[in-house]
């Protein structure tokens, strides 16, 4: 019988060969590992079934994250005994026994801060409102418990989220908190050891499906402060994550996909995003049941597949993922091939390898570093748009790179996989399309979608500014922090509160459009602006708020001078491009 190994293209050098074989071989043990995770518990729409499709349906409540939240007094499937039975009679009040057997999630008090506060005082008041402790749960509460307190992004959003997360912890090391820091990368490698990867949220409806993968970034954090045993101890789970975002990758022939994994024409691999189920999101049952009812020429089971996949992506909704941006019906996501999850996995391998390596493996990390420079060179060949002078997604139904510009084609930058040449150009059309008074645009598209312009999120802003950094592009980094940064503390100053997203094409107003109205708190924007506000302000005189004239760059904030001269797999260069001189 012909083995995998044998059946890849010849294109796949030995090397890179014996580095899949050997990291594979390594993601088996791992998923011998995987099958020890516990049962996935159920959700609320398996756990109610019709009851709850007819909640959802009868919108009883304006958000319908209300329901899929709601605690059951008892076991569901006498609920939904006595609901078949009660439903028929002309007297029957769905509010009412939606009532009497169920705890709705109580409303958040709406917090009041201090008069007077600086944006700083502000935020760091806002980190004890937003930590939730969830040792213990209720028998058939949709929230998973977990070790630790965490922060949650405020809002409608009352458990933790893993990719605002990272952003949020960026904003606890400057504030000092590392020991919350510790508590939720504990919680995280916590999830990743009883389910095989971090769900989009503690909830048992967001199990089926991943985040933007930031777990070795926050690992990276952590070791900033207490060393590269950090690195050591949490490597098992950048391992197991790994493995869940490759998994089926073995198997696959040139041109296949499976689940998280796709194999490119040429032999390479890459990743999209992908949700295990083809459901309606219990959080967004009726939104996705309509879009499903309006686009009778597509299986229900498609969109809502693509439906769950972008809420994957972080993206939810954006037209990247639609052929059309003003039908969300025409979403695809799992056909296309992103470019910022290509960054975040070539990191997870760089990652991985230098964990390896502090844990005196050098094999191993010989086996990522592989992985990496292999992912790198798939990068530079599917996912640069040649023609446009950008990085974009991949059409796997084309097979071609696709157009648009959107903030994802920094990401290469931030991970430091870009050649000096192309991150260049980046920055030239970052500037020219996507940068407006208020900050980094999300695209160039106004569709009515919240990851859409004119919206701005922070996470993004961070992202530009910091990979901006890396390959010498100050200024363009500068403006990008000054004019969010702006955007914020106009908001902050007539409003008294953070937000979940901005709109960035004026400044002072928060962001709209989407499936729920703009959410205070926020986590993520906590985050990014500590980070910003020391980078425009000089380390000698740090700010606590947004100077009202802009201040000399902070020149010692910069990154530029040693990580701009090369990528960080600095043996696969494009064509045509070269490394900056070190």
């Amino acid at each position: 019988m012909t083995s995998p190994v044998s059946r890849r293209p010849a294109t796949l050098p030995y090397a890179l060969r014996l580095a899949l074989g050997g990291a594979f071989v390594a993601l088996a043990t791992l998923t011998a590992q995987a099958e020890e995770t516990r049962p996935i518990p159920q959700s609320p729409d398996i756990l109610l079934g019709p009851l709850f499709n007819d909640v959802q349906s009868a919108k009883l409540f304006s958000d319908q994250k209300t329901f899929a939240d709601a605690i059951p007094n008892g076991d569901p499937l006498m609920i939904l005994a006595d609901y078949r039975m009660q439903k028929s009679q002309t007297s029957f009040d769905l509010r009412h026994f939606v009532e009497l057997n169920f705890t709705l999630p109580r409303e958040n008090d709406q917090y009041v801060p201090p008069k007077g506060q600086t944006l700083r005082q502000h935020i760091n008041g806002l980190w004890p409102v937003l930590t939730r402790s969830t040792v213990e749960v209720e028998k058939w509460d949709s929230l998973l418990p977990l070790p630790k307190p965490y922060v949650v992004p405020g809002g409608r959003f009352r458990e933790v989220y893993y990719w605002d997360s990272y952003f949020t912890m960026l904003g606890l090391a400057e504030s000092g908190h590392w020991d919350k820091i510790e508590d939720m990368v504990t919680n995280f490698a916590a999830e990743i050891d009883a389910w095989g990867h971090i769900p989009n949220g503690n909830r048992t409806y967001y199990l089926s499906r991943s985040q933007p993968p930031f777990f070795p970034f926050m690992v990276e954090l952590l070791a900033t402060h207490d060393g590269d045993e950090v690195l050591k101890k949490w490597l098992p789970q950048m391992e197991k994550e790994y493995q869940y975002w490759m998994d089926g990758a073995e198997a696959l022939e040139p041109g296949g996909a499976s689940k998280r994994v796709v194999r490119m024409a040429d032999g390479s691999l890459l990743n999209r995003y992908w949700d295990d189920n083809d459901t309606p999101r219990p959080e967004s049952w009726l939104d996705d049941v309509t879009t499903a009812k309006n686009n009778p020429n597509r299986p229900a089971t498609e969109i809502y597949r693509d439906l769950r996949s972008a809420a994957a992506s972080g993206w939810d909704f954006s037209s990247r993922w639609m052929d059309n941006p003003q039908q969300l019906g025409t979403i695809r996501t799992t056909s296309i091939v992103p470019v910022d999850l290509n960054s975040l996995m070539f990191h997870m391998e760089k990652a991985i390898a230098r964990a390896s390596k502090a844990a005196g493996d050098n094999a191993k990390a010989a086996q990522y570093d592989a992985l990496a420079n292999a992912r790198q060179k798939a990068l530079e060949k599917y996912l640069w748009n040649d023609k446009e002078g950008w990085y974009a997604d991949y059409d796997l139904k084309s097979h071609k790179v696709r157009n648009q510009l959107t903030a994802a084609a920094l990401f290469p930058l931030y991970v430091n996989a870009a050649s000096s040449e192309r991150a260049a150009k980046v920055a030239a059309a970052t500037e020219a399309r996507l940068l407006k008074p208020g900050g980094l645009t999300t695209t160039t598209v106004n569709s009515g979608q919240q990851w859409d312009a004119p919206n701005g999120w922070a996470p993004l802003q961070w992202v530009a500014a910091e990979g901006l950094q890396k390959y010498g592009q100050q200024k363009i980094a500068m403006e990008v922090s000054w004019r969010f940064l702006s955007n914020v503390q106009h908001t902050y100053n007539s409003e008294q509160k953070l937000v979940e997203k901005y709109d960035v094409s004026s400044t002072g107003t928060g962001g709209g459009g989407g499936e729920y109205p703009l959410q205070d708190g926020f986590g993520w924007t906590n985050g990014v602006t500590l980070k910003m506000l020391d980078l425009v302000c000089p380390k000698e005189k740090p700010c606590d708020s947004v100077p009202a004239t802009r201040p000399a760059a902070n020149d010692d904030t910069s990154k530029a001078t040693d990580n701009a001269a090369q990528p960080a797999a600095n043996n696969s260069i494009a064509p045509g491009d070269k490394k900056v001189a070190q």
